[in-house]
């Protein structure tokens, strides 16, 4: 009690300087505590710190909705609170204090970032506290120097069979468009550094549309991929439509999306969703050893590399190779890193002058490659 009543104090006294009713920052409570202590005490009216709480900030308070996972005690809830002069209420959905992820650095000199998903109850089906949890880890991944690439993997039975639908069955148009349901799943296409999925077992729905923000799709010989989401009487919303038209063509698509029907780990390869296809238990192996060559290269020129090759997929040919050469042209640049007080000359100081350096990765890379040497990037 005395924790979420901390941070529920902590939420309003962040929010003092924003405008009435805005919404600023979610916050998310552990469940245990709300649950056992939020509801009871509102029932009966003994409720203190929220009488506190409203007192400092009476236009927004944010719950968990998984403390409250019955749609009517929500309800009861919420009106409870409006009662009481809270005028605005948010539910966030991350369960909390779940090991959902297990996120590790592997490969040589821990050059790769693992992010393994663990939810086995439910098939690694993708909830929103999961989605938290990935986002912080590529966040951290990201800004990790020594990490280089990142592979994503399940469990041998299920990639992630899905978004995770006890979740999503009681939303309503306001929740998913207002509140911008699955836009943060997006984290794993945006992030500059390679990816990879190590798909094994299911890839179905949001697994199949996880997997294809990757960069690079390795499968287990038993993987199966599909996007069933109209046989649950909709349609795909984390890219299913886009991606999956874009890696296998309109007709395999289409029969995908229309008919919920899967396709194995041969026939993604085949169809040009999957690159390569493995034994089951040397899947992990393979794609931890083609993210450890990436990661041997020079980061920098890494993620030019997958910008250009990204631009193949959001814009004409033309602008594509407008793209694809001024990033070559880049990689031959020399870089400012800052600005001088320009030399004294016949009027006075000249104008600031950029203090350069060059790209040296190319420059290295070139000149190993002529002394017949290994390159040593320094991702500069």
């Amino acid at each position: 009690m005395r924790r979420w009543a901390g941070a529920l104090r902590a939420a309003a006294a962040s929010g003092l300087r924003a405008e009435p009713g805005a919404f600023r920052t979610r916050f998310d409570f552990g469940s245990r505590d709300a649950a056992s202590w939020f509801p009871g005490h509102m029932a009966k009216g003994r409720n203190p710190v929220l009488q506190e709480v409203l007192g400092i900030r009476p236009h927004l308070l944010v719950l968990n909705k998984m403390d409250l996972a019955d749609p009517h005690q929500q309800s009861r809830v919420l009106e409870q609170l409006r009662q009481q002069g809270c005028s605005h209420v948010v539910f966030t959905e991350c369960q909390r204090d779940t090991n959902v992820e297990k996120v590790q650095k592997v490969g040589a000199g821990g050059s790769v970032g693992l992010v393994r998903l663990q939810r086995p109850e439910a098939l690694n089906a993708l909830c929103e506290g999961l989605m938290a949890e990935m986002r912080r880890a590529l966040d951290t991944f990201e800004a990790d120097g020594q990490v280089g690439a990142i592979v994503i993997t399940g469990s041998e039975k299920a990639f992630a069979a899905g978004a995770d639908i006890k979740e999503m069955q009681n939303k309503t148009f306001q929740e998913c468009y207002g509140g911008g349901f699955l836009a943060g799943w997006d984290c794993i296409a945006t992030i500059r550094k390679p990816t990879i999925a190590a798909v094994n077992g299911f890839a179905l729905g949001g697994g199949c549309e996880l997997a294809m923000m990757c960069d690079i799709i390795y499968a287990g010989e038993k993987a199966q991929f599909g996007q069933p989401e109209i046989l649950l009487g909709t349609i795909p919303g984390a890219g299913g439509t886009q991606r999956l038209t874009r890696a296998v063509g309109k007709s395999l698509a289409m029969e995908m999306v229309l008919t919920g029907e899967r396709i194995s780990a041969a026939e993604a390869k085949a169809a040009g969703l999957v690159s390569k296809v493995f034994p089951t238990d040397k899947l992990l192996d393979a794609a931890i050893g083609c993210a450890e060559k990436i990661a041997a290269n020079s980061k920098l020129v890494a993620a030019m590399a997958k910008e250009s090759v990204n631009a193949a997929f959001e814009t004409t040919l033309t602008e594509g190779n407008r793209t694809e050469k001024r990033l070559f042209y880049a990689t031959f640049a020399t870089v400012s890193t800052g600005l001088a007080v320009g030399a004294q000359g016949e009027w006075g100081c000249g104008p600031p002058q950029p203090i350069l350096c060059y790209q040296n990765d190319r420059k290295e890379g070139m000149t190993a490659f002529v002394e017949k040497r290994k390159a040593n990037f320094t991702d500069s």
